[in-house]
C-alpha cells in the first residue's frame, strides 16, 4: 500500500497526483490564451502603426447633389497611378450611396503610361464640371504608389483628397493618408483599403 498507494490532498477529493497534473494543464492553456491574445494585440498595433490618415469634417451632401470625380494628379514614378486611384475612387463612391455621380471626359487627362497628368488638367475638368452644373467636384493626388524596395516588397500607397464648391471654386473638405500592407497584399488592395478610409465622410450608404 505505500509504495502504490495514490495521495489524496485536493479538496475534491481526487488523488492528489491527478489534481497536480490537471493544475498543470489548466496553467498551460491560460498560459497558451494569454499568448494569443498579446499576438493578437500586436498584429493589430502594427497594422495600425503602419497607416497615417488626416480627415476633415466633411459638408452634408444633400440627396440631389452631383458630385464629379476630376483628375487626381499623379506624382509618382508608378504609371497611370492617377487614373487607378480616380477608379477606386468613383468605385467606392457609388457603393457610398453618392447616386448622382460623374466621370471627366477622358479627354480632359493627358496621363499615359509615360506622361503623368498636370495640375491644369484640374483646372479644365473644373471647368468642364460647372457647365454641367455640377455641385460638388472630388480631386486630389498620389504621392506613393509602389511595392517597397526589398525582400518583402509591402505596397505602399499615399493619397490626399479634396472636395471642391465647383460654383465658388472653395476647397470645402481635405483629406490625406498613407498605408501599407502585408508582403503578400496587394498594391490595389491597399489603396482601396486606404481610399474607403478617406472617403467616409462623404459616404451616404
Amino acid at each position: 500500500m505505500n509504495g502504490g498507494a495514490w495521495r489524496y490532498g485536493g479538496a475534491d477529493g481526487k488523488p492528489q497526483d491527478v489534481a497536480e497534473r490537471e493544475k498543470g494543464k489548466d496553467m498551460n492553456k491560460a498560459m497558451g490564451r494569454f499568448l494569443a491574445g498579446c499576438a493578437a494585440v500586436g498584429a493589430a498595433l502594427w497594422l495600425a502603426g503602419c497607416a497615417v490618415t488626416d480627415v476633415g469634417r466633411a459638408p452634408k451632401l444633400a440627396s440631389g447633389d452631383t458630385v464629379a470625380v476630376l483628375p487626381i494628379v499623379n506624382y509618382t514614378e508608378t504609371p497611370q497611378a492617377g487614373l487607378r486611384a480616380e477608379s477606386i475612387a468613383e468605385s467606392l463612391l457609388k457603393t457610398g450611396g453618392i447616386a448622382n455621380l460623374k466621370r471627366y471626359p477622358a479627354n480632359l487627362n493627358p496621363e499615359t503610361l509615360f506622361e503623368p497628368a498636370e495640375r491644369e488638367a484640374v483646372g479644365k475638368a473644373l471647368e468642364w464640371a460647372r457647365g454641367e452644373k455640377v455641385r460638388y467636384a472630388l480631386t486630389g493626388s498620389v504621392q506613393e504608389w509602389r511595392y517597397k524596395v526589398g525582400v518583402d516588397g509591402e505596397p505602399a500607397v499615399g493619397i490626399s483628397l479634396q472636395l471642391i464648391d465647383v460654383q465658388s471654386g472653395n476647397v470645402v473638405w481635405s483629406a490625406t493618408g498613407s498605408d501599407s500592407g502585408w508582403s503578400r497584399a496587394s498594391l490595389s488592395g491597399t489603396a482601396q483599403k486606404l481610399l474607403r478610409r478617406l472617403l467616409a465622410p462623404l459616404m451616404q450608404g
